[in-house]
């Protein structure tokens, strides 16, 4: 834990030179070799073994109030769980068309000129909002062969004085891509309430009421990002992102069809080719922490892609940050079968934003510094 923190806090200051190797304007087919603040250890490289066979879960019955499609459908929620922390959904109750013109409308966005990029990933006080190419502002090794945009959605806006999807994307990008905003905002409100009636399903999966954690998350500030990952002859030593698990309470993530999504279950890495019409669920830290364990943390990567650019949309759903994440009685036989420590939602955000950096450990690592981090007796 100790060389993944110091590495973060020693890094924190990179100069952001991957920018313009990454940008779209500078990086074409022709790019024939790979920096080397880009290539991962042999070990983060072991190709999937097989594609992961996982059955789909089909929510329309549980949307509609269907007893039987609702006990069949957190049956096989339970079942990924427990082993990997992974799921894709059919029958979401999001529009289709939505979910095209929110790919679609990534185009204008990652095609923007060098210098916009830059201004916008600089001039919002909130460092986690706005461009970023290859993490290489936070990090100079292992950087991710990717650019995100990324911005807060409030999921009651009375609550935080975070601005509106429509405002941030104005103040950010500029007045013209004030429709844009809305489409993303109308996007953000459809995960919201997708992901907060998957929590209702896995509250029953874990015989808990049905309600527990939708109350939890229902007044919550939830993130969204996306990512586009751009051409890569050498896919050898690069990946897109590296194996980690994501510190949020669940993801779910609209993709095109390229593929590159790999999740690393039975102790091999599986691909997950594009379903078409289905959405992605895994299973982040902090809920990993709030079921006490019982529901693993997704271990997952992105691979690169030898000849097609791949774009993914990617809902993080989180709670208000003040929120005690603890598990209900109901998982806990005792105190000392608990797992993990009391914690808000903001010491785990500032763990992975100050001091380390996310991967399949996060979880553990957190444990032991919250901890140690506090005085004793508390």
């Amino acid at each position: 834990m100790d060389s993944n923190i110091s590495q973060l806090e020693s890094q924190e200051q990179a100069p952001n030179e991957a920018l313009p190797f990454l940008h779209a304007s500078k990086l074409t087919h022709k790019t024939l070799f790979v920096q080397s603040k880009f290539i991962w250890p042999k070990g983060d490289l072991v190709e999937a073994y097989e594609k992961l066979s996982e059955p789909h879960v089909d929510l329309e019955g549980f949307l509609k109030g269907d007893k039987k499609a609702t006990l069949e459908a957190s049956k096989l929620v339970r079942k990924a769980c427990l082993k990997h922390g992974f799921f894709q959904v059919t029958n979401h109750g999001v529009d289709q068309n939505l979910l095209a013109t929110a790919l679609h409308e990534m185009g204008p966005i990652f095609n923007l000129p060098f210098n916009v990029k830059t201004r916008a990933s600089q001039s919002h006080p909130a460092k986690m909002w706005g461009f970023s190419t290859a993490h290489s502002n936070r990090f100079s090794s292992k950087l991710p062969w990717k650019e995100t945009f990324s911005f807060g959605f409030d999921h009651c806006n009375s609550f935080n004085n975070e601005p509106s999807v429509v405002d941030f994307f104005s103040s950010t990008l500029g007045k013209e891509f004030k429709e844009i905003g809305v489409i993303y905002e109308k996007y953000c409100e459809a995960m919201r309430d997708l992901s907060l009636a998957l929590t209702e399903l896995l509250g029953i999966s874990l015989g808990l009421e049905r309600s527990h954690f939708r109350k939890f998350f229902e007044d919550g500030s939830s993130i969204m990002r996306l990512n586009s990952y751009p051409i890569c002859e050498q896919g050898g030593v690069a990946l897109g992102t590296g194996p980690h698990c994501d510190p949020t309470a669940l993801t779910i993530l609209h993709q095109d069809q390229v593929g590159g999504l790999e999740v690393f279950a039975n102790n091999q890495w599986h691909s997950v080719p594009p379903t078409p019409n289905a959405l992605v669920v895994n299973i982040g830290d902090l809920f990993m922490a709030q079921c006490n364990g019982e529901y693993k943390s997704c271990v997952h990567r992105a691979v690169v892609n030898n000849y097609k650019k791949r774009r993914s949309l990617a809902f993080f759903l989180c709670p208000r940050k003040n929120k005690v994440v603890r598990p209900p009685e109901k998982l806990v036989a005792d105190d000392e079968s608990r797992k993990y420590p009391d914690f808000s939602w903001s010491e785990l955000l500032e763990f992975t934003q100050k001091h380390y950096r996310a991967d399949a450990a996060t979880l553990q690592n957190f444990t032991k510094w919250v901890v140690s981090s506090r005085p004793c007796g508390h």
